[in-house]
């Protein structure tokens, strides 16, 4: 039975047996395949469907600890042979490629028409399909957006093998079904992720980042909040803490601009001014259990205040959007302070560390149908996302 399915997923592309070294958070997979083409990625799928395998996607495998540990992993999907640039569209500000390309090499090609897609998510080192599938955004996200505001069309392999598309290669294209959106931020719970077109932005010719220290949160609000609604348009505000409490911006445009930017910034917070970040400035904070919390940026004492110094707190001051490192011993109760707030999702935890990784869901049952429409066997990463979807 073994090699008949071997031999079967074979005629679609490249396919191995699973080793101890793919397991996804301790399931290893029986079989991991390789497609290099959007038709050998749907010929894969439909293999797969015939068989009934379980399915789950991988990039690079920088964030393969995220989420919940699926259900079953029959087949692997290995998108890193996915990796061309379909096309670049510099007059239009347009770029499409496919979901196994590695975001730094992107970065490289796009430089050389002074664009840049302006993402920056942390971990480093991710593909375009894995940061569209855990909904990842790096600090830039205030000016810029998330990866689901920049992403203008998308083309995924259902799990019966069909190829899906929606939006287009065109930034006012507004029209078909919203693909993108429902699969950004997934974790491969839809289908396949194959290609995805962006919306484009000029690489700026200047950048400056000016750092503060806060006594306390309540200040660090007040530094943020003052550098929100001033007219010098940071491209991000983060914040970091405790021990001491830093308030960072970046400011990005050509140096005539971001020069005297930078130092009115300085005078507004009572900052400095540098070429280069904080050395913590778009890293994770390390802990035995990351959270993403998302809240309004006003809510950023009272997050410090529920962890009381316990746990570190870093991200979007501007966007109200931070991770937090939390101790395995007491990360459920504290998962349910933060919620008091906002939403706090546990991405990443101890195995056998048991607590609610997504808190309270109200549109769960309309998640469920649409995954019963996109995946009605539940074969795609099964339990990988909220509800047990």
């Amino acid at each position: 039975m073994l090699m008949a399915v071997l031999d079967d997923l074979g005629k679609a592309c490249e396919v191995r047996p699973g080793e101890d070294g793919d397991a996804v958070q301790g399931v290893t997979p029986s079989y991991v395949a390789a497609p290099a083409s959007v038709a050998e990625a749907a010929d894969l799928m439909r293999a797969a469907a015939a068989h009934g395998l379980t399915v789950v996607p991988r990039g690079a495998g920088t964030k393969t600890h995220w989420g919940a540990p699926p259900d079953g992993c029959d087949l692997l999907v290995d998108t890193r042979r996915l990796r061309r640039i379909v096309e670049h569209a510099a007059g239009d500000l347009v770029v499409k490629t496919e979901a196994g390309l590695p975001l730094d090499d992107l970065r490289e090609a796009l430089a050389g028409s002074r664009q840049q897609l302006a993402l920056d998510p942390p971990p480093p080192g991710g593909t375009v399909g894995g940061v569209l599938a855990t909904g990842t955004a790096g600090p830039r996200r205030l000016l810029y957006g998330s990866a689901r505001d920049l992403l203008i069309g998308i083309t995924v392999v259902r799990a019966d093998g069909v190829v899906a598309h929606a939006g287009g290669k065109v930034v006012k294209n507004v029209a078909g079904y919203d693909l993108g959106k429902l699969f950004t931020g997934s974790y491969g719970t839809l289908g396949l992720i194959v290609e995805a077109a962006f919306r484009l932005h000029p690489l700026p010719r200047a950048t400056a980042y000016v750092s503060a220290t806060a006594s306390d949160a309540g200040q660090a609000l007040a530094m943020a909040q003052a550098l929100l609604h001033s007219a010098l348009v940071p491209a991000a505000i983060e914040v970091d803490g405790p021990g001491p409490i830093t308030v960072a911006a970046l400011f990005e445009g050509v140096p005539a601009g971001v020069v005297p930017r930078a130092e009115a910034a300085c005078g507004l917070i009572g900052g400095r001014t540098g070429e280069g970040p904080p050395g913590w400035w778009g890293r994770l904070p390390d802990g035995e259990v990351l959270a993403e919390v998302h809240a309004l940026p006003t809510a950023l004492p009272a997050l410090f205040a529920e962890l009381d110094g316990a746990a570190r707190i870093r991200g979007s001051a501007g966007r109200g959007v931070w991770h937090v490192a939390l101790p395995a011993d007491g990360a459920d109760d504290a998962l349910a302070r933060l919620r008091r707030h906002g939403t706090a999702v546990a991405l990443t935890a101890p195995a056998g560390v048991r607590l609610d990784r997504w808190g309270p869901i109200p549109v769960l049952p309309l998640m469920r149908r649409v995954k019963d429409q996109f995946d009605p066997e539940h074969r795609m990463a099964p339990g990988r996302f909220a509800g047990g979807i």
